[in-house]
């Protein structure tokens, strides 16, 4: 699905939807609206957060991925790994375990994606130091955020530092590390192992990018599924894999909420969880907030440990990756750690490479492309919020009565949906039961209006 060139990865299947609302209630773009007794998406709204998508009771929210078997389109098949992945597993399987399992089920070489977080770093920082008027700046690591802060905060925009994430960086590096080493350029193929949708969204249709880098995403609860079910049967034992470039601990943490803030400099911040991010950046838009440096915004609690498409607890995830990263730091005291055909040697190539275009605005609130027509369909919005009750109940299938006011002044909804209205119209002889009735059943189908009570 897609809005205005914008893939959308979260699919809404009519068939299993049972029009409970939940999904609507708790989308913080107010993206979902109920007709026809089935929750329906308005793709110019959503941010493929995946709020819908933990809260729906009937899975009737789908996550598609590509066909597995497009990876044996390329002789050179390269999984990109996110550190959350390893963190799904107990400490009794390793990473070399679960890259071995990972190149038996068809992958030729494996590139953990924090691995771009070393050049990252330094880019992030310098940035941030070259461009002192712009306060906060806001990292577009999280492209659900990306997202949000074009439809809902659009005049946030110029904040975001116009970098790629470490997954573009580290598929770059993968790709021509390979190239260096005689490899064709179209036999290589990159693919991602995603723990959310977002960044499925973001790999098919790239904010500030024309090019697509990754060839091809495979959901992680998939891929975890497939790593679990060949370790337990003991198959991993017997491949044997090259040596893989150790992170240093910084890196490894990158994904983990103050991931990147504690490596920028000056007043840094941290905020995970979608709506704890837009209180934030409610109060930054209003100027209530200074004095801040950078920020570091996830849409999920835990950041990407706590992604939709993870299948274990995302708190055993961040102990299994902070104790890896101290593991690694204590290593780092007491020998020398080789780190052959390092990132480090390819830092020129990849800094070439690593700005974006401007990243433009995609207001879910303009109105009208015209001005005039905006401003007037805004003051029809305001007039119906003060007949609206201001109950937020839901009941008319839009989210909230601002968001139900919307609706009507674009004509896809009428104000008779109001139940409370109805009431009115009731009791002054102009509405009759059966048309709210029949109005019940177009937004929340016949049969939740047909029960036989006795």
């Amino acid at each position: 699905m897609s809005a205005n060139g914008f893939h959308h990865a979260l699919n809404f299947c009519k068939d299993t939807c049972v029009g409970c609302s939940h999904c609507m209630k708790v989308c913080p773009t107010q993206a979902i609206r109920v007709r026809n007794g089935k929750a329906e998406l308005m793709p110019n709204r959503c941010v493929d957060c995946g709020e819908c998508y933990r809260v729906c009771p009937v899975d009737a929210i789908k996550i598609g991925q590509d066909d597995f078997d497009l990876i044996f389109n390329f002789k050179y098949r390269v999984a990109l790994v996110p550190g959350v992945l390893l963190g799904q597993f107990s400490e009794e399987i390793n990473a070399r375990q679960i890259y071995s399992v990972l190149m038996e089920l068809g992958f030729t070489h494996v590139c953990e994606v924090e691995t771009g977080a070393e050049i990252l770093k330094h880019a992030m920082a310098g940035y941030i130091k070259e461009n002192p008027d712009i306060r906060p700046l806001i990292s577009a690591f999280c492209p659900a955020i990306v997202r949000l802060i074009q439809v809902k905060f659009p005049s946030l925009v110029n904040h975001i530092i116009p970098m790629k994430p470490p997954l573009d960086v580290a598929g770059l590096y993968y790709k021509q590390l390979l190239i260096k080493q005689g490899v064709k350029d179209e036999e290589i193929g990159l693919f991602y192992i995603t723990p959310c949708a977002a960044k499925i969204a973001a790999v098919k249709s790239p904010v500030g990018e024309e090019n697509f880098i990754i060839d091809g995403v495979i959901n992680m609860d998939f891929a975890y599924n497939k790593v679990l079910t060949t370790v337990k049967q003991a198959k991993s034992n017997s491949c044997i894999i090259p040596e893989v470039p150790r992170l240093n601990p910084e890196s490894i943490l990158w994904s983990l909420t103050t991931g990147e803030a504690s490596n920028m400099n000056g007043r840094s911040l941290a905020i995970d969880g979608i709506n704890n991010v837009i209180e934030f950046l409610e109060e930054l838009e209003n100027e209530e907030l200074s004095n801040i440096d950078s920020l570091e915004l996830r849409s999920c609690d835990e950041s990407c440990a706590g992604g939709i498409l993870t299948s274990i607890n995302r708190f055993f995830t961040v102990e299994r990756l902070r104790n890896r990263a101290e593991t690694v730091r204590d290593q780092q005291k007491t020998q020398s750690i080789p780190n052959h055909d390092s990132i480090i040697s390819f830092r020129e190539y990849l800094n070439a490479y690593l700005a974006i275009d401007k990243i433009k605005p995609r207001s879910m609130l303009k109105l009208d492309e015209n001005i005039g027509s905006a401003l007037e369909k805004m003051k029809k919005v305001n007039e119906l919020m003060e007949i609206l009750p201001y109950v937020d109940c839901g009941i008319c299938g839009s989210p909230t009565c601002q968001s139900l006011a919307e609706d009507i002044v674009q004509e896809e909804a009428e104000v008779s949906r109001c139940i409370f209205i109805q009431r009115i119209l009731e009791q002054k002889g102009t509405f009759t039961q059966q048309e709210s009735v029949a109005i019940m059943k177009e937004i929340w189908g016949e049969k939740k209006l047909d029960k036989d009570i006795k």
